[in-house]
């Protein structure tokens, strides 16, 4: 009986140990306001109802309320005027060796061009229209048509727009090559502007880039699902396994409360390792691809949670914060 009691003391103990070390109520947080990433900058808004990865949303725009493009360097510019600390921007690479600012693998829904993109020389991109798809009434009419002409940027010409920021590269392949020629580019950077670059890309490129780059902070599908697994095996002890290190976090609303010492323990410790955080909307089996778009979205979060947030809608999640 007396043994019994000893054993309960210990692990009563041992419980409240771990309690302490994993709880944000004692723990101040670790920076004054949350930082906000702009997904695609700021751009036009559509129905997302039935959507799958081959949809094209051009054609399902909501009623234009802004002029801007997403991807473009007026969108990141405006995303970053409404208060946006990241954007984040999706690449390909040329024929002709260089990197192009775009969605789509095809150009055929937003653009008057035809084909894979990464099938045309920088050239022949950015002589096309990229608003020339979008629609908001079903074909009726066409607001942008005529207006994106040689808005499609480079990649070069991004990072020359914009020598200070930081930036979120979305490399839209799982080719390894893509890697290699993106830390080709990256490389030539000055070590102060690597710094404020991060990408995320299929296993393969993530690799290659890795490999090449090392202190680059990089994620993919692999990288994120390694580091939960483990942190979720070891992160009571205050343990941060090598996977979460020099890396981002996408986290969802509903899936943080899990995670040990969330939020603020959790990102000082992550932190530490040169690791970022973004809280991104719920996770409901699929992607990773929903923003925290909305009040009611913001609002189920931590009420001082000051990490970062991933929003499809820095018009609205930049006015809300800044308020």
């Amino acid at each position: 009986m007396r043994r019994g009691k000893v054993i309960s003391v210990v692990a009563l103990i041992a419980g409240l140990a771990v309690y302490l070390n994993n709880s944000s109520y004692f723990a101040s947080p670790p920076a004054d306001r949350p930082s906000l990433l702009a997904h695609r900058g700021l751009y036009q808004t559509y129905d997302r109802t039935n959507l799958t990865s081959d949809t094209c949303t051009a054609d399902r725009i909501d009623v234009p309320t802004h002029p801007f493009l997403e991807n473009t360097i007026p969108s990141i510019q405006a995303a970053f005027d409404l208060g946006a600390d990241v954007v984040e921007l999706d690449v390909h690479p040329t024929t002709d060796g260089h990197f192009v600012v775009f969605h789509d693998w095809t150009l055929d829904c937003r653009t008057d061009g035809r084909g894979v993109t990464r099938e045309h020389t920088l050239a022949e991109l950015k002589a096309l229209d990229i608003g020339y798809g979008y629609t908001p009434d079903g074909g009726k009419t066409y607001p942008f048509r005529g207006k994106g002409i040689g808005l499609m940027p480079s990649l070069s010409e991004v990072l020359t727009a914009f020598p200070q920021r930081t930036f979120l590269i979305n490399v839209k392949s799982n080719d390894a090559d893509e890697g290699v020629q993106l830390a080709d580019v990256l490389a030539r950077l000055p070590t102060e502007r690597l710094e404020r670059i991060m990408v995320y890309a299929g296993d393969q490129p993530i690799q290659a880039l890795r490999q090449r780059l090392p202190q680059l902070r990089t994620m993919s599908r692999e990288t994120l699902k390694s580091c939960f697994l483990r942190y979720a095996a070891a992160g009571w002890s205050g343990y941060v396994p090598h996977p979460c290190r020099n890396t981002l976090l996408l986290v969802p609303t509903n899936v943080g409360a899990w995670l040990w010492g969330w939020p603020h323990v959790f990102q000082r410790r992550l932190t530490q390792y040169n690791t970022v955080i973004y809280a991104v909307g719920l996770y409901n089996g699929g992607e990773f691809s929903s923003g925290i778009n909305n009040r009611d979205q913001l609002n189920l979060l931590p009420k001082n949670y000051v990490g970062g947030i991933w929003t499809d809608r820095i018009d609205i999640i930049g006015k809300l914060l800044a308020n």
